[in-house]
């Protein structure tokens, strides 16, 4: 069984612009791309694992969508970073379009795309990380079992509590961590 470090998108590998719907809107958060490399090289499955309700709410198509991904892996690329696979929630109950606005078991804070990740790419959940900016990106994680990791890179506060593993500025800094030697068994750093 693989291990594997699940990454939220926005706000986790690129500036959180709400609702991006332009391939030309997405920007690297800096140093993410290194931190998916030392992730890579420490001989991690990287995972994507995304909400996108702007398709359930009509704001853009799962084409769109296609497209923003296929810029993300090809910036991540030329900075030489791999991704493993790339897990999206279309869905959102109060969306306007009606084949999307469903109540699903894959919009974290449930473990649809963590589960359906583990299956096919022969993951140990237990063995794994989540990192994520959002409670439900915690929430998702520890329901499977994963170690999780607070980004806190904006200024808002978090509306709930949430328990996660570490608490860093930055996947770069997750990453430091996790892949050191120091950084086996991390505790809460608040």
């Amino acid at each position: 069984m693989r291990r594997a470090v699940f990454l939220d998108r926005d706000g986790t590998i690129i500036h959180g612009v709400p609702y991006l719907s332009s391939p030309e809107e997405l920007v690297l958060l800096p140093n993410s791309a290194r931190a998916i490399r030392l992730f890579k090289e420490e001989g991690f499955t990287v995972v994507i694992a995304t909400n996108q309700s702007g398709i359930a709410r009509g704001y853009f198509t799962e084409q769109r969508l296609h497209e923003i991904h296929d810029r993300l892996l090809d910036l991540l690329s030329q900075e030489g970073a791999t991704i493993d696979a790339v897990y999206y929630c279309p869905h959102f109950p109060e969306g306007a379009v009606a084949e999307y606005s469903i109540e699903c078991q894959c919009r974290k804070p449930k473990t649809g795309m963590l589960l359906r990740a583990a299956r096919e790419h022969g993951i140990n959940l237990k063995s794994s990380i989540m990192i994520g900016d959002t409670p439900g990106d915690i929430l998702a994680g520890n329901a499977v079992g994963c170690k999780t990791v607070l980004v806190k890179n904006h200024e808002e506060e978090i509306d709930m509590p949430v328990e996660a593993d570490l608490v860093v500025k930055d996947i770069w800094r997750a990453a430091q961590i996790l892949c050191s030697r120091t950084g086996q068994g991390v505790r809460p750093v608040l």
